[in-house]
């Protein structure tokens, strides 16, 4: 019954900003790790940016100083704000939880950010 649904994908023009949102169920959110993922054509699956369930952060060099993802625990959701937004962020992002007690990944079905030039 583990789902992650992702919301808030679309086109938008260089220059603008997006953000992400992925709402869990069926998991203990407080204690689980969380990421964003994105996956552009002819790329492999790259990581963009993690949180910890204590709130550290870690993001790729792409993206520091553009992106910031958080959480809100009270809702089960983590968001990726993305600023700044350039044509090679093209992708489809995905939603990522690590189940720390099974030691699995969970995934949504992603969410495609198409960025214009």
């Amino acid at each position: 019954q583990v789902r992650l649904v992702e919301s808030g994908g679309g086109l938008v023009q260089a220059g603008g900003s997006l953000r992400l949102s992925c709402a869990a169920s069926g998991i203990i959110f407080s204690i689980t790790p969380m990421a964003w993922y994105r996956q552009a054509p002819g790329n492999q699956r790259e990581l963009v940016a993690r949180i910890t369930s204590g709130g550290s952060t870690d993001y790729a060099g792409s993206v520091k100083g553009r992106f910031t993802i958080s959480r809100d625990n009270a809702k089960n959701t983590v968001y990726l704000q993305m600023n700044s937004l350039k044509p090679e962020d093209t992708a489809v992002y995905y939603c990522n939880a690590y189940d720390v007690r099974v030691r699995y990944d969970y995934w949504g079905q992603g969410t495609q950010v198409t960025v214009s030039s």
